[in-house]
């Protein structure tokens, strides 16, 4: 006589599927960290997000061994590393953001008669995502996937600009965080510093001849819907320092409207 049946094997729910803690306090901070004006204490991560002291202490590390975020010692305080930044710059070149600014940027290098392109920031980099160039006009070196040091460049410096003091800081910790092109442009954290200030007064950025003797440009960040600069449009000339406010001036409606439509 046959035994009773097996129970048939029950298949798992979601709330039976596996859980990573770690990974997911992980994300939790990243994404916290993310939504800050600058960086903060370890203290504060803990309490908003309800995760205990010694276990954020411990991710934060990891965190910072791979560049995800940095130790600002001397304030006690972290943000979000080089490593953050290049997820943000990856996630922008997979299309989105290229493909909402490109007939922006062609429209501005129409109007202006000059090449103009739209960078987004990767580390201490900028990375051009779109290049549109204007006719009979000379040959760039800002094509589609070049990157630039960003303190050298309009669309860098728009995005530093727009950045906590304290981000900047931790980017450009001291002179030998500053590549060099043309023998011009900042070489300190001081230098720099100075740069932005003019930067933020002006409400656009410049350079002149620091990427490439006898070209300037002039940038305008673009901004997402908490503030944080998430690209920059540039427009590059060959000529007189006295067109850029007027170049800024067709700029900024264009890096206004790409804010726009990200939103």
């Amino acid at each position: 006589m046959a035994g009773p049946a097996a129970p048939a094997p029950s298949l798992p729910t979601a709330s039976a599927a596996p859980q990573v803690p770690a990974a997911d306090q992980t994300l939790r901070i990243l994404a916290f960290l993310a939504r800050q004006r600058g960086p903060v204490a370890a203290r504060t991560v803990a309490d908003q997000l309800g995760i205990p002291r010694s276990s954020v202490y411990h991710l934060l590390s990891a965190m910072a061994a791979h560049g995800f975020v940095v130790h600002l010692a001397a304030e006690r305080r972290w943000g979000l590393g080089t490593a953050a930044f290049e997820l943000a710059g990856g996630y922008a070149r997979q299309q989105p953001l290229a493909r909402l600014g490109r007939p922006l940027v062609a429209s501005l290098a129409d109007r202006t008669g000059e090449s103009a392109h739209l960078a987004v920031m990767t580390g201490r980099d900028v990375v051009y995502i779109v290049e549109e160039r204007a006719p009979r006009r000379p040959a760039l070196v800002s094509d589609v996937g070049v990157r630039l040091p960003a303190h050298l460049t309009a669309t860098g410096r728009a995005m530093l600009a727009a950045l906590p003091r304290e981000q900047v800081r931790a980017l450009y910790p001291d002179a030998g965080a500053f590549a060099d092109r043309t023998g011009r442009g900042p070489q300190t954290p001081g230098a720099l510093r100075e740069t932005l200030r003019a930067t933020r007064a002006e409400g656009f950025a410049t350079e002149d001849s620091e990427v490439t003797l006898g070209f300037r440009s002039v940038g305008v960040a673009v901004r997402d819907h908490a503030g944080w600069p998430v690209a920059a449009i540039a427009v590059t000339w060959q000529g007189e320092p006295g067109a850029a406010a007027a170049f800024a001036a067709t700029v900024a409606p264009a890096a206004a409207e790409l804010a726009r439509r990200i939103g």
